[in-house]
């Protein structure tokens, strides 16, 4: 049943922190320095160690998500941007599923706006109080009342300072979103990492550096057989090899491509006679909206089947949603899905695992299509990208699509928007799907988000620009 729930939420959007938007417009040269400067607090804050954890050699339960929640284990940032991320589908999916009313006014999308802030505001201090309980710092016991409860305070305040970074961005002092800064910055660094550093492993083979290009050099400079040495560059195993740089490399290609397929609207201004313009629907029309949300979605069913393990091991409801396994080879030590729900929405290692479990291969590629799609599809809804929202955003500048009356461009409109956020979502999951099968470095949906990411700041830029 609808309910009035943003009148509920009203109150207390009030006392919730907020940045006025600029009262004039800001230049691109600020727009930029406000965004480095947001960029460089949250990459600090990655590096600073909370207070009060005892260290673990532990497997890390959430190694496979990081890269894509900016989260950073042991340090201010290891929520990352989770909290806001899974307050942002909750409020998407409640809005499609028409459990809260959201009108188009104003007023209503800023109680909107203000219901999603408060959320992740609960959802920061939620799971910095189950990380704390169920011994992701040490034995609850061992730390204490008094440490637990500042690791939450230390959590909930870098939840706060993240909150308030994409505020500032999304107001109108820097460039695009904060989240998606934030992620697609997180996967440049693992993409340099992987391909660059010098730090050395054994796997087995002796030591060996785990960059791929670091790598590819020692091993031609030190390995007799040069032709074997180029095989072990291109094809070694649980560490970077050449071969996954090139598939990262592809992936980053085929989406900047993508971004150019387009249908452009002819439109003219109502009130200046001759003044003509395109109004382009492209093919990725939400963007990397749908990845994130679906990022979120897997990462929070991932935390509720880890902390379930780990306080209830070997029960049958729970290793229904998930059993893990620790994995140590290549890299550090990380927990893996091996059974249960989570194993078939997780991503096959190689093309070698969808050979030897060809099930789990189609389940996930069947999840990842659908959830984009419908994800991408409802999101059209809520954000202000609609048919009504565009028409309505048109005739607010006086403008008029070409050879159809303002009645009828909600219906013209209708024709090409939900298709192209529907098929838009099907390519961004297929593209990820593409690129964790090849073992693309920052995961399919890191790279997606970072490539999309990117190409919209090329974009902004170059209009901001083009206008006087």
């Amino acid at each position: 049943m609808v309910f009035t729930f943003l009148e509920i939420i009203k109150p207390f959007c009030s006392i919730l922190p907020e940045i006025t938007k600029p009262e004039r417009r800001v230049r691109i040269r600020e727009r930029l320095i406000w965004t480095a400067c947001a960029l460089i607090i949250f990459l600090v804050c990655c590096q600073i160690p909370l207070f009060g954890i005892m260290s673990s050699d532990s497997a890390d339960p959430f190694y496979w998500i990081r890269s894509i929640l900016v989260s950073n284990r042991g340090t201010l940032m290891e929520l990352g941007v989770s909290p806001i991320v899974t307050s942002g589908l909750i409020m998407q999916l409640l809005s499609g599923a028409k459990m809260i009313a959201v009108g188009d006014t104003p007023r209503d999308r800023k109680l909107f706006n203000g219901a999603h802030k408060l959320f992740g505001m609960i959802f920061t201090v939620g799971q910095a109080i189950v990380y704390a309980m169920t011994g992701m710092y040490g034995d609850p016991s061992d730390i204490g009342l008094g440490v637990g409860i500042l690791i939450v305070v230390q959590l909930f305040i870098a939840g706060l300072i993240v909150l308030l970074l994409d505020d500032v961005l999304q107001k109108g002092y820097g460039l695009g979103s904060g989240i998606s800064l934030f992620i697609a910055a997180n996967v440049c660094e693992t993409i340099i990492w992987k391909s660059l550093s010098l730090i050395t492993v054994d796997v087995g083979r002796g030591k060996e550096y785990e960059g791929a290009v670091t790598a590819l050099f020692h091993l031609l400079g030190t390995r007799q057989d040069k032709v074997l040495a180029l095989y072990e560059a291109f094809y070694r195993q649980n560490l970077p090899n050449l071969l996954n740089l090139m598939a990262t490399v592809l992936v980053f290609a085929i989406v900047i491509y993508f971004q150019g397929f387009r249908v452009n609207f002819p439109i003219m201004s109502a009130r200046n006679r001759g003044q003509y313009s395109c109004f382009p629907i492209k093919l990725l029309y939400t963007s990397n909206t749908p990845i994130i949300f679906q990022s979120a979605l897997v990462s929070n069913l991932y935390f509720l089947s880890q902390m379930f393990s780990s306080r209830f091991a070997g029960n049958f409801l729970v290793n229904l949603l998930g059993a893990w396994s620790d994995v140590t080879g290549g890299g550090p030590a990380r927990a893996r899905p091996i059974g249960g729900l989570c194993y078939y929405l997780s991503s096959p290692e190689s093309l070698g695992s969808i050979a030897d479990d060809p099930i789990h291969a189609l389940i996930y590629i069947i999840f990842m299509l659908g959830s984009c799609a419908y994800l991408s599809k409802a999101w059209i809804n809520i954000s202000g990208s609609s048919a009504k929202d565009v028409a309505r955003q048109l005739r607010e500048q006086q403008m008029v699509m070409r050879g159809h009356r303002e009645t009828s461009m909600i219906h013209e409109l209708n024709r090409y928007i939900p298709t192209a956020a529907t098929f838009g979502g099907l390519c961004i999951g297929a593209l990820s799907v593409l690129a964790d099968m090849l073992g693309a470095f920052g995961s399919g949906t890191g790279i997606l988000l970072a490539s999309t990411t990117i190409y919209e700041y090329y974009e902004i830029i170059k209009r901001e620009q083009s206008e006087p």
